[in-house]
């Protein structure tokens, strides 16, 4: 074996050979997920729609993700519409803060648990962040450390005498190489240039390991053939964003295998490229087919920001009303949330659009609602005036009137309208057991006064029933029957039921003993029949009432007659001598005298009744 020259130290310095030239390509032209894959499709997702509970869930999901950088990411989106959302309801805040008196330099803005809570989880995201990269750091600087030690060890081999043993301890070396890990960027280059140089320097030097370096390459071209198969086989996945993540593996592993007969570098490389180019033109035509759908859902947005401006202005009285538009705007947010994402750059000024309308809306139906809840504090306040006067009625006794002032305040409490919804059962059931209270009483009384009232029923008919015996015994005895008349009124009031049948029995009864009595005429059975009638008036309950009424009756009916007297005896004196003004003149005549026998029958019962008041 001969001894390598001296000046062959400086090729790890100096890469020279085609064949390092081609190594170097091989190891640097490799794709890293780092450089070129970083970026996900966070586009496919829009955060411009949800809330604050729904973005604080998609950061608080990211805490718990591995993946750190796209943690980080993730949060940093769904900060931004945090921070819009965050500042519309500070705005909203100022604005009611100076619409109730304050002054904008007093003003103070908190934000709520849901924000205080999503900052935490952010903070906690960026700590993690921090803590990966200087934990990241220190790996790669340790790592810097122990591939430099690997290189002062490789080199001391490289210029060692070569043996068996010496190509046992380069396999060893290259395995601790490959599993020391990444160090950092700007020492990557140099330092895989110094490997890969003494690599080819121990390979070059070493003519009697050329067939086990071509076999050592030819494994490796079998395992970046595996991986060209691999890659290939990916273009059947559905899922592109599986997809990329799957490659950008694959080209990590083909970085590191090693190297391949210098023939087959180029097309080995070629082929994996090619697979490597079907993943991402199917993912840049997606990314344009989804901009595509990105216009069509801006426009249908757009669309729903016209339908939803017609709601600013809406106001009525009816909460019907309020209710029915309140379903339609919301089926225009459901047909919003279904849409999906829109194009960034356009993302926030139209949802400002949709939702600064839609808030507006409901912030008129809020103010409809409030000053609702005010109407409802005032009548509540006149519920309990009536439950008040309720209560102290309750007690009373005065059946009949209090019974009325009862059913009026019924009447108000209908005429008053709804109390809040927290206490409508209570103030009710509190002014319904004051009316229960009264009237259960009173059926309790009432109980005890319908038997009393039965008892008096049957003590008027009596009376009844003794008038038609004396009519058909014959007795000619009208003082017997003013006499019973009276006790007929003196007896007290009937069933209510009962007192229409009552009376019109007595008056049967008196007419039965009229027909038969036979001393009087019929002037005086006339003028008999309204005394009894009277008298069994005078005694009863509400008698003085009744009479009056009768009183005023009466005196109307002789008023009308006589004035109807009077226009018939002036129509006479028009009628000229004729056969036909004879006739009208004699049918006049004759209306006036029973008239005037009317007058006088009238009269008479006046008189009658003003002598037994």
């Amino acid at each position: 074996m001969s001894e390598v020259p001296e000046n062959n130290k400086r090729e790890e310095d100096n890469v020279a050979t085609t064949e390092q030239e081609n190594l170097f390509e091989e190891n640097t032209t490799d794709h890293s997920p780092e450089e070129d894959h970083s970026e996900e499709d966070n586009e496919q997702v829009d955060y411009s729609h949800y809330s604050k509970k729904e973005l604080l869930k998609e950061i608080e999901t990211q805490l718990k993700n591995d993946n750190i950088r796209q943690a980080d990411t993730v949060a940093n989106e769904v900060k931004h519409y945090l921070d819009d959302l965050e500042e519309t309801e500070r705005q909203e805040a100022l604005q009611k803060f100076i619409q109730e008196g304050g002054e904008q330099k007093d003003f103070e803005y908190r934000p709520d648990e849901l924000s205080e809570r999503f900052y935490q989880v952010y903070r906690q995201i960026k700590e993690r962040k921090s803590k990966y990269h200087d934990e990241l750091n220190k790996d790669r600087t340790h790592n810097l450390a122990a591939k430099q030690d690997v290189l002062d060890r490789l080199r001391n081999l490289v210029d060692s005498e070569e043996t068996q043993v010496s190509i046992n301890a380069l396999k060893d070396l290259q395995k601790e190489w490959k599993a020391i890990g990444q160090v950092p960027p700007q020492a990557a280059r140099n330092l895989w240039a110094n490997y890969n140089a003494l690599i080819n320097r121990f390979y070059d030097n070493r003519s009697i390991y050329f067939e086990l370096k071509e076999l050592d390459r030819r494994k490796n071209l079998e395992a970046k053939q595996e991986l060209c198969e691999k890659a290939e086989s990916l273009a059947a996945l559905e899922d592109i964003r599986e997809a990329v993540s799957q490659l950008d593996e694959l080209h990590e592993e083909y970085k590191h295998i090693g190297p391949v007969p210098q023939e087959e570098q180029e097309p080995l490389w070629q082929r994996f490229k090619a697979a490597s180019d079907k993943i991402h033109e199917r993912r840049r035509e997606g990314i344009d087919v989804f901009k595509k759908e990105l216009q069509q859902n801006m426009q249908a947005k757009l669309t729903l920001c016209e339908e939803v401006a017609a709601f600013v202005d809406f106001q009525t009285e009816s909460i019907k009303e309020w209710n029915q538009k309140t379903r339609e705007i919301q089926e225009i947010q459901k047909k919003w949330e279904a849409i999906g994402s829109m194009p960034r750059e356009r993302a926030k000024e139209i949802n400002k659009k949709f939702w600064s309308n839609f808030k507006q809306f409901f912030a008129h139906k809020g103010e409809f609602f409030k000053s609702l809840d005010e109407k409802r504090e005032e009548n509540l306040k006149q519920k309990e005036k009536l439950i008040e006067r309720a209560e102290v009625l309750k007690e009373s006794e005065d059946w009949h009137k209090t019974a009325n002032e009862l059913k009026q305040l019924q009447k108000e409490w209908k005429d008053i309208g709804p109390v809040p919804e927290k206490v409508r059962e209570e103030v009710y059931q509190r002014f319904k057991a004051a009316c229960d209270y009264f009237f259960e009483r009173r059926r309790s009384k009432h109980k005890t006064v319908d038997s009393e009232y039965e008892k008096n029923l049957k003590a008027k008919r009596d009376i009844c029933d003794q008038i038609v015996k004396m009519a058909e015994e014959g007795a000619d005895d009208p003082e017997k029957l003013l006499d019973l008349s009276e006790q007929f009124a003196e007896i007290g009031f009937v069933p209510k039921n009962n007192i229409k049948s009552i009376s019109q029995r007595f008056e049967e009864a008196v007419n039965t003993f009229l027909k038969k009595v036979k001393d009087l005429d019929d002037q005086q059975k006339q003028e008999l029949k309204i005394e009894a009638e009277i008298l069994a008036m005078k005694n009863s309950p509400s008698a003085e009432r009744k009479m009056y009424n009768r009183e005023i009756q009466l005196r109307k009916k002789i008023s009308r007659l006589e004035e109807d007297i009077a226009v018939w005896r002036n129509n006479i004196t028009f009628f000229a001598s004729s056969k036909e003004a004879d006739k009208l003149k004699s049918e006049f005549e004759e209306k006036i005298k029973k008239a005037a026998a009317e007058v006088e029958e009238l009269k008479s019962e006046l008189s009658i009744l003003q002598n037994i008041r």
